[in-house]
């Protein structure tokens, strides 16, 4: 499941691999002919850039446009290394001089020229980066606080909000930081919802440094909690029905899950 640790991940192997080379990109099947790959052949990979769920590969004026949603993925490795999938189920193949990136499957791959990633409405509406260098937890409290009736497992999946956090670590910051996730976020003093986020931020952050440790409560469901012995429970959230796990007897506060 990719949520911002993961596109951060991909983003710097990526840049690490082919950044700075004039790339050969090709489309390895229908869709990603229809993103216009085309465009970017032999150009030269300038910037890479990362927003939340969101991977942005910078070739001068125009702009690779990547979100993998839940089943989609980057790999990257050298040229001629066996792929993980067949190459009917590539989307692109960006190659360089002895390294190459991959990706296969996803909701979003598209080519935007400059005007166009500046207008366009998905990324203009994304609330700031979980993992940007610059976060500021009580900026997106105060974001939060717009939204005061909304239940904080589900305020936290809004990219509108904040960008980035997923099914993973909204459940797992909820638990690391004692929060019950079905507490409204009127229910929560600034503080508290200042560490969710900030937790959020140092689990993710972890994983993209260590990758994802093992986890606490997130499918878990019915097994002990490794805190208190309860037994975790799950259950779909939201007008979404995203499904969130938490520990009834550890998390504080009132649940409101029936």
């Amino acid at each position: 499941m990719a949520e911002g640790d993961t596109i951060l991940r991909a983003g710097r192997r990526i840049e690490a691999a082919l950044g700075g080379q004039e790339l050969a990109v090709r489309a390895g099947n229908a869709r990603g002919r229809a993103a216009g790959l085309e465009r970017l052949d032999g150009r030269r990979l300038e910037l890479v850039e990362t927003h939340g769920k969101h991977l942005l590969l910078r070739f001068g004026e125009l702009t690779l446009h990547s979100h993998l949603g839940m089943s989609g993925s980057w790999q990257v490795g050298l040229r001629g290394e066996r792929w993980r999938k067949p190459a009917s189920a590539a989307w692109a193949v960006l190659s360089g001089e002895r390294s190459e990136a991959v990706q296969f499957g996803g909701p979003t791959l598209r080519v935007l020229d400059a005007g166009r990633l500046r207008r366009d409405p998905v990324l203009r509406r994304l609330g700031p980066d979980v993992l940007a260098p610059d976060f500021d937890p009580v900026e997106v409290t105060h974001r939060l606080r717009g939204d005061g009736d909304r239940e904080v497992g589900d305020a936290l999946l809004d990219q509108r909000l904040v960008a980035g956090i997923g099914n993973i670590f909204k459940s797992e910051a909820c638990f690391a930081a004692r929060v019950n996730p079905w507490q409204r976020v009127a229910e929560l003093s600034d503080e508290r919802l200042a560490e969710v986020l900030s937790t959020a931020r140092r689990l993710m952050l972890e994983s993209v440094e260590r990758g994802r440790p093992s986890a606490g409560v997130y499918r878990h469901s019915g097994q002990p909690c490794p805190r208190c012995g309860g037994r975790i429970a799950a259950r779909g959230q939201g007008d979404a029905n995203r499904r969130i796990y938490w520990c009834p007897r550890c998390q504080a506060g009132e649940s409101r899950a029936k």
